[in-house]
């Protein structure tokens, strides 16, 4: 039981890994569509036998306008998952890990997978819990560290949220 749960693992955070190098380049497909300040962007990739797109917003911290998120919801190209992934800025502590509270809910924490040249990127998939929650939520809040002690909340508008992954093909 233990090695299918550990192959399991591997195989999910190789296909974390996997969808997080597309992540910048799904970040610049165009914008079909917008759900209050979220953004339906979709694009084809190279070798790509169909479209696929994602449901974005970027959101800067209140009171540092210089530590942004970017926050994307999408169904893997297999139709199979939906995936919840969080880019946050290079410096910040990783294994603090991502923090979110839904209306002031703790709904958890996320590691981060892997860090780019665009940011480090922490994913989860999303279970019928948390999909309900995200599309029935006001205000999710991200929290990021700098430092052990320091917790940074970023509050990111769920308005549109619903109706926009309905949208997702």
């Amino acid at each position: 039981m233990n090695s299918v749960l550990r192959r399991l693992g591997i195989a999910i955070a190789l296909l974390a890994g996997a969808l997080a190098l597309a992540a910048p380049a799904r970040a610049q497909g165009v914008v079909k569509n917008k759900f209050g300040d979220w953004e339906l962007r979709c694009e084809t990739p190279a070798g790509a036998a169909k479209e696929q797109c994602a449901l974005m917003q970027s959101v800067a911290a209140e009171d540092r306008p210089n530590v942004n998120l970017v926050v994307i919801g999408l169904k893997t190209a297999d139709g199979k998952s939906r995936l919840l992934r969080v880019i946050a800025p290079l410096g910040i502590l990783l294994p603090g890990g991502l923090g979110l509270k839904v209306d002031q809910t703790d709904v958890g924490r996320a590691g981060f997978v892997r860090c780019l040249p665009t940011g480090c990127v922490a994913e989860v998939i999303m279970d019928d819990k948390l999909l309900e929650t995200l599309k029935t939520g006001k205000t999710a809040t991200f929290i990021i560290f700098q430092t052990p002690e320091e917790g940074i909340g970023i509050p990111l508008n769920l308005a549109g949220f619903a109706q926009g992954y309905e949208a997702l093909p």
